[in-house]
């Protein structure tokens, strides 16, 4: 008696994979507040694509010395916001330890005027930041910091405007 012969290949079940849209809806739980992140912004110049860019830079307060740490994040960018929602930590492979606080960069090429910067959490705490960007005048200016209304929202990121990092293209803009 033969085998019957699958028509099509079994699926292997997915996992629960949250949207960012519904982590920034989801309720989180009653929390005491800490700082676990600092959100850095600056002018970043791209000598690969040769272009300028701003970045936007994510660190753990804390720092570790036995293994390096990337932060694992997912981001969304829309017309005046970016939701940048963060999921874990990885392991990065080198072959050299250096201590300290694990990070993620990311680059864009286009903003101009006031953005929204929302970094959340997968419990769904939402930390948020209003930053003017202004490459004709070449500063970036942290206008306001603020939780938005949410309940049991806490505060667990600072945001900053980092004026030691900014690298300029020799290129006019």
């Amino acid at each position: 008696m033969p085998l019957k012969n699958p028509k099509k290949v079994p699926g292997i079940p997915k996992s629960r994979v949250k949207s960012i849209i519904q982590i920034k809806e989801s309720t989180p739980r009653a929390k005491e507040s800490e700082i676990e992140y600092t959100c850095l912004v600056y002018f970043y110049n791209n000598k690969q694509k040769q272009e300028q860019q701003y970045c936007v830079r994510l660190e753990t307060m804390k720092n570790f010395s036995m293994l390096n740490y990337e932060i694992s994040v997912k981001f969304k960018k829309d017309k005046n916001s970016i939701d940048i929602s963060i999921l874990g930590l990885n392991t990065k492979t080198t072959y050299l330890n250096e201590p300290g606080p694990a990070s993620c960069e990311l680059l864009f090429s286009s903003l101009y005027g006031e953005h929204t910067i929302n970094v959340i959490k997968q419990d769904g705490s939402l930390n948020s930041a209003l930053f003017n960007f202004n490459v004709f005048k070449k500063e970036i200016e942290l206008v306001k910091e603020f939780l938005p209304d949410k309940k049991n929202n806490r505060k667990f990121c600072n945001f900053d405007v980092a004026r030691d990092r900014f690298t300029y293209s020799t290129k006019g803009v």
